[in-house]
Protein backbone atom coordinates (compact mmCIF):
# COMPACT_ATOMS: atom_id res chain seq x y z
CA UNK A 1 0.00 0.00 0.00
CA UNK A 2 1.10 3.42 -1.02
CA UNK A 3 1.58 6.87 0.83
CA UNK A 4 -0.95 9.56 -0.37
CA UNK A 5 0.16 11.52 -2.87
CA UNK A 6 0.65 14.94 -1.55
CA UNK A 7 0.66 18.47 -2.93
CA UNK A 8 3.36 21.19 -2.36
CA UNK A 9 2.11 25.01 -1.20
CA UNK A 10 2.28 27.43 -3.79
CA UNK A 11 5.91 29.93 -4.05
CA UNK A 12 5.58 33.26 -2.10
CA UNK A 13 8.16 35.27 -4.15
CA UNK A 14 7.76 37.96 -6.74
CA UNK A 15 9.85 40.45 -8.93
CA UNK A 16 11.20 41.91 -5.86
CA UNK A 17 12.67 38.70 -4.00
CA UNK A 18 16.51 39.16 -3.54
CA UNK A 19 16.91 35.93 -1.48
CA UNK A 20 14.54 33.04 -1.79
CA UNK A 21 14.26 30.03 1.20
CA UNK A 22 14.11 27.08 -0.57
CA UNK A 23 12.68 23.86 1.99
CA UNK A 24 12.10 20.70 1.27
CA UNK A 25 8.63 19.64 1.74
CA UNK A 26 5.52 20.88 4.50
CA UNK A 27 5.24 18.84 6.73
CA UNK A 28 1.20 17.50 8.02
CA UNK A 29 0.87 20.81 10.08
CA UNK A 30 1.62 23.56 7.40
CA UNK A 31 -0.38 21.51 4.88
CA UNK A 32 -3.56 21.06 7.01
CA UNK A 33 -3.22 24.82 7.73
CA UNK A 34 -1.74 26.01 3.96
CA UNK A 35 1.09 27.51 5.78
CA UNK A 36 4.56 27.54 5.32
CA UNK A 37 6.16 27.09 8.23
CA UNK A 38 3.04 25.91 10.13
CA UNK A 39 3.82 23.90 12.81
CA UNK A 40 4.11 25.86 15.93
CA UNK A 41 7.35 24.29 17.12
CA UNK A 42 9.39 24.96 13.64
CA UNK A 43 11.56 27.84 14.56
CA UNK A 44 11.57 29.41 11.09
CA UNK A 45 8.58 32.58 11.87
CA UNK A 46 10.50 33.09 15.59
CA UNK A 47 13.59 33.64 13.67
CA UNK A 48 13.08 35.79 11.20
CA UNK A 49 10.59 37.97 13.70
CA UNK A 50 13.88 38.25 15.91
CA UNK A 51 15.97 39.40 13.43
CA UNK A 52 13.47 41.72 11.81
CA UNK A 53 11.96 42.90 15.65
CA UNK A 54 8.94 41.96 14.58
CA UNK A 55 6.60 39.34 16.73
CA UNK A 56 5.93 37.57 13.40
CA UNK A 57 5.11 33.67 14.93
CA UNK A 58 1.99 35.80 16.42
CA UNK A 59 0.97 37.25 13.50
CA UNK A 60 -1.59 36.33 11.15
CA UNK A 61 -0.10 34.00 8.71
CA UNK A 62 -1.27 36.97 5.80
CA UNK A 63 1.07 39.50 7.92
CA UNK A 64 3.82 37.03 8.17
CA UNK A 65 4.01 36.66 4.05
CA UNK A 66 4.16 40.29 3.69
CA UNK A 67 6.52 40.85 6.09
CA UNK A 68 8.61 38.47 3.85
CA UNK A 69 8.17 40.33 0.57
CA UNK A 70 8.96 44.22 2.31
CA UNK A 71 12.00 42.33 3.14
CA UNK A 72 12.53 40.99 -0.64
CA UNK A 73 12.59 37.24 0.96
CA UNK A 74 11.09 35.06 -0.90
CA UNK A 75 9.68 30.85 0.17
CA UNK A 76 9.26 27.89 -1.98
CA UNK A 77 10.10 24.16 -1.35
CA UNK A 78 12.25 22.17 -3.35
CA UNK A 79 9.63 19.65 -4.26
CA UNK A 80 5.98 19.91 -5.88
CA UNK A 81 4.75 16.94 -4.68
CA UNK A 82 5.56 13.63 -2.91
CA UNK A 83 4.34 10.78 -1.11
CA UNK A 84 4.61 10.48 2.68
CA UNK A 85 3.12 9.17 5.92
CA UNK A 86 3.73 11.62 8.65
CA UNK A 87 6.38 15.10 8.22
CA UNK A 88 9.85 13.57 8.27
CA UNK A 89 11.36 14.23 5.14
CA UNK A 90 13.25 10.85 5.74
CA UNK A 91 9.91 9.17 4.54
CA UNK A 92 9.41 11.41 1.75
CA UNK A 93 8.79 8.82 -1.56
CA UNK A 94 8.29 9.40 -5.14
CA UNK A 95 9.30 13.34 -5.08
CA UNK A 96 8.56 15.38 -8.17
CA UNK A 97 10.60 18.80 -8.12
CA UNK A 98 9.62 22.23 -8.40
CA UNK A 99 10.61 24.34 -11.98
CA UNK A 100 13.70 25.56 -9.90
CA UNK A 101 15.15 26.82 -13.06
CA UNK A 102 11.91 29.75 -13.56
CA UNK A 103 13.11 31.51 -10.27
CA UNK A 104 15.71 33.67 -12.19
CA UNK A 105 12.14 34.30 -14.31
CA UNK A 106 10.10 35.48 -11.55
CA UNK A 107 12.50 37.19 -9.62
CA UNK A 108 14.97 39.28 -11.47
CA UNK A 109 16.38 40.85 -9.12
CA UNK A 110 17.34 37.52 -6.99
CA UNK A 111 20.42 37.57 -5.45
CA UNK A 112 21.04 33.81 -3.57
CA UNK A 113 19.28 30.90 -2.77
CA UNK A 114 19.40 29.27 0.94
CA UNK A 115 18.31 25.99 1.67
CA UNK A 116 16.82 25.33 4.81
CA UNK A 117 18.33 22.00 6.23
CA UNK A 118 19.73 19.39 4.20
CA UNK A 119 16.97 17.42 2.45
CA UNK A 120 16.42 20.41 0.62
CA UNK A 121 20.65 21.00 0.36
CA UNK A 122 20.43 17.55 -1.99
CA UNK A 123 19.19 19.80 -4.24
CA UNK A 124 21.60 22.21 -4.31
CA UNK A 125 23.10 21.51 -7.65
CA UNK A 126 19.83 22.88 -9.72
CA UNK A 127 20.15 25.76 -7.57
CA UNK A 128 23.87 26.28 -8.12
CA UNK A 129 22.94 26.24 -12.27
CA UNK A 130 21.31 29.70 -11.70
CA UNK A 131 24.84 31.45 -11.21
CA UNK A 132 23.96 32.46 -7.64
CA UNK A 133 25.22 32.37 -4.36
CA UNK A 134 23.83 29.04 -2.66
CA UNK A 135 24.17 28.09 1.01
CA UNK A 136 22.83 25.14 3.70
CA UNK A 137 21.41 27.02 6.63
CA UNK A 138 20.47 24.75 9.72
CA UNK A 139 16.61 22.98 9.74
CA UNK A 140 14.52 25.40 11.56
CA UNK A 141 12.04 22.15 11.89
CA UNK A 142 12.45 20.93 15.48
CA UNK A 143 13.33 18.03 14.25
CA UNK A 144 16.58 19.37 14.16
CA UNK A 145 17.39 19.36 17.71
CA UNK A 146 21.57 19.59 17.00
CA UNK A 147 21.30 23.00 16.96
CA UNK A 148 20.50 25.84 19.82
CA UNK A 149 17.75 27.71 18.89
CA UNK A 150 20.57 31.11 19.10
CA UNK A 151 23.08 29.15 16.68
CA UNK A 152 20.46 28.35 14.02
CA UNK A 153 19.54 32.42 14.50
CA UNK A 154 23.48 33.29 14.19
CA UNK A 155 23.77 31.32 10.98
CA UNK A 156 20.51 32.51 9.54
CA UNK A 157 21.44 36.10 10.20
CA UNK A 158 24.47 35.47 8.76
CA UNK A 159 23.15 34.88 5.71
CA UNK A 160 20.08 37.08 5.19
CA UNK A 161 22.08 40.13 6.29
CA UNK A 162 24.83 39.19 3.22
CA UNK A 163 22.19 39.98 1.26
CA UNK A 164 20.10 42.74 2.68
CA UNK A 165 17.55 41.02 3.69
CA UNK A 166 18.25 41.49 7.65
CA UNK A 167 19.51 44.42 9.75
CA UNK A 168 23.39 44.14 9.60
Amino acid sequence: MSEPRLQGLGPVLDADTRLIVLGSFPGVASLRAQQYYGHPQNAFWKILGELWGLPLAQRPYAERVQALREHGLGLWDVYASCEREGSLDSDIREPVLNDLASLRQHCPRLEAIAHNGGESFRHARHTRALGLPVYRLPSTSPANAGWSLQRKREAWAEVLRRHGVARP
